[in-house]
């Protein structure tokens, strides 16, 4: 860039009060840090050496540019989660999806706008299992001189829950692909990087929020948890939530959230109890008991100014791990704002009814000796994902033949009683396979958990696009009855949605973004078994309605 250049965005960026800085410039350089948890040390990759990486700042409509630097072993790439990314589907991130992963030694410049876009958001590793340590808030403020569409707060915070391994992951999902079987669980929850103390390591300290009696506090909650959902309460306080996955809501009050791993939720917090210190608690929620989880709670203290160090902690119980109805309640009182300023453009019509079953399978694996000659599968539509070796974006837009097969089942092949007795046969088809959208189209996806293995909640991510959840149950979906009840006024706007164990959920969104969009389970653990597909958008025939040329930079497979 020309030094005049560089001189004018430095100016506007020291005196903002003159010129709004829209071009918001960030280096991430991918290291190895030792880092010590649960009283023990282990190499961990992180962004910047932090645990958890920096924040992203920027306003609506900025433009943001953060060249990666890859300093490990490891191949990397980097997911800008919940970001629309229009018409850059080239920064989306997913390695082998959008882009070739950049390789050790190399770097790459990812180059988005946040169109329309405010809100909380995160960032995380999309290859292998790195996310479990490179991860990190996206904070994005309101165009200068709008206001919030609720009470101002006195203060933020960003909070993101997370989990630990003492093991290194990487050999921990290994030894797991070769077994067939599932991973071990996490051994601790963390809150900001912290688990909190706990039996086997009682000394170590948590995350500590500081609070001023009488001032409000707004909580940036973000799960970057790689395989589990998690309750967040805060002992004595209310949370009145009034955002998910960047998309205000009606505002309601509650003691206790669900975010699963993915989602956030920004939350008011009023510092109006006694002084002193208040736990802060985020625990798992999973209500299908043969599923193993990390059941360790993870704590943090809400510290009001003025507390005395002797001071005793007010403790608070954790919901049980199978507490299903703290859940709903959550859950069902989540409705868009759908204000003037803030409508919910919910499709009416739809030229792409889907139905999607979500769950898991078994397949032969002779090597699989712990498994019996078979592994543990996950599968959309019985197709369970094999990924490719050249991403789909380039593969697509450079006309690679046979990296993908444009088939991708808009029904199950062979339907059956989905949440009943499981089918005799458990295996699954295998191949890349996407499903080709029209732009512009309006598609209603009704993505039904099945019982095969277990029932079992499923937080589904769709990349490059927000969602309407119109519609949600038990059992297995009605096409003629349910219908009926869908929500089509105010449903809930999202990026990441849990589809419950043995039930279904309805959502719409328009293809209104040209590209190739990975639509996948967000605990990782199904992820790396195939619970995964991706959407192919055509471009349309607009002056905006194209995706861009790729960058001079994308790395090469």
């Amino acid at each position: 860039m020309d030094s005049w250049v560089r001189v004018l965005i430095l100016v506007a960026c020291l005196y903002p009060v003159f010129v709004e800085c829209k071009v918001r410039r960030y280096q991430f350089n991918v290291v190895m840090k030792n880092t010590i948890r649960l009283c023990s040390t282990k190499s961990i990759v992180t962004v910047n050496g932090k645990f958890p990486g920096p924040t992203l700042y920027a306003r609506e409509d900025d433009t943001v540019l953060i060249r990666v630097i890859n300093r490990v072993k490891y191949n990397v790439s980097i997911h800008w989660h919940g970001v629309r990314q229009l018409q850059t589907g080239w920064s989306d991130g997913p390695a082998y999806i959008t882009q070739c992963p950049i390789q050790p030694g190399h770097s790459y410049v990812y180059n988005f706008t946040l169109t329309g876009q405010r809100g909380t958001l995160l960032w995380h590793a999309h290859i292998l299992w790195l996310r479990v340590t490179v991860h990190g808030a996206i904070v994005i403020l309101p165009k200068l001189g709008v206001p919030y569409p609720f009470p101002k707060p006195d203060h933020e915070s960003v909070v993101i829950l997370a989990e630990w391994w003492k093991s290194d992951t990487e050999a921990v999902i290994n030894q797991a692909l070769k077994s067939g079987l599932a991973p071990n669980v996490s051994d601790a929850h963390t809150i900001n990087g912290h688990p909190g103390p706990v039996s086997n390591c009682p000394s170590t300290g948590g995350f500590t929020l500081n609070v001023a009696p009488g001032k409000t506090y707004m909580l940036r909650l973000i799960n970057a948890a790689l395989n589990e959902e998690l309750f967040f309460k805060i002992a004595g306080h209310k949370l009145t939530v009034v955002e998910v996955d960047a998309t205000y809501v009606k505002p309601f009050t509650i003691d206790t959230i669900l975010i699963a791993p993915g989602q956030t939720t920004n939350v008011l917090v009023a510092a109006n109890q006694g002084v002193g210190k208040y736990m802060v608690a985020a625990s798992p929620f999973m209500d299908t008991p043969v599923v193993a989880v990390d059941n360790m709670t993870a704590t943090a203290t809400l510290h009001y100014s003025g507390t005395l160090a002797a001071s005793p902690t007010s403790f608070t119980s954790p919901p049980a791990q199978n507490a299903t109805p703290v859940a709903n309640n959550f859950i069902n009182s989540l409705k868009s704002l759908n204000s003037n300023t803030y409508p919910a453009k919910v499709p009416q019509t739809i030229d792409h009814s889907l139905f999607f079953t979500v769950g898991l399978g078994v397949n032969p694996c002779p090597s699989c000796k712990a498994g019996n000659g078979t592994r543990v599968v996950a599968n959309i539509n019985n197709v369970t994902f094999v990924m490719p070796t050249i991403a789909l974006l380039q593969a697509n837009v450079f006309n690679i033949k046979g990296v993908f097969t444009t088939d991708f089942p808009g029904n199950p092949p062979s339907p059956y009683n989905y949440t009943g007795t499981p089918p005799a046969n458990l295996g699954t088809t295998t191949g890349t396979k996407v499903y080709r959208l029209p732009y512009n189209a309006t598609v209603q996806v009704v993505l039904q958990d099945t019982g095969i293995i277990a029932p079992e909640n499923h937080p589904v991510h769709l990349h490059g696009f927000n969602f309407f959840a119109v519609g949600r149950g038990l059992g297995n979906y009605n096409s003629k009855t349910d219908p009926k009840n869908f929500n089509l006024i105010d449903p809930v706007e999202r990026n990441t949605i849990g589809v419950p164990s043995g039930g279904w959920v309805a959502i719409r969104f328009r293809a209104d973004n040209p590209g190739v969009w990975f639509l996948h389970c967000h605990l990782e653990v199904h992820t790396t078994w195939g619970l995964k597909m991706a959407f192919l958008v055509d471009n349309g025939k607009g002056p905006n309605e194209s995706l861009l040329p790729p960058p001079k930079d994308l790395p090469k497979c």
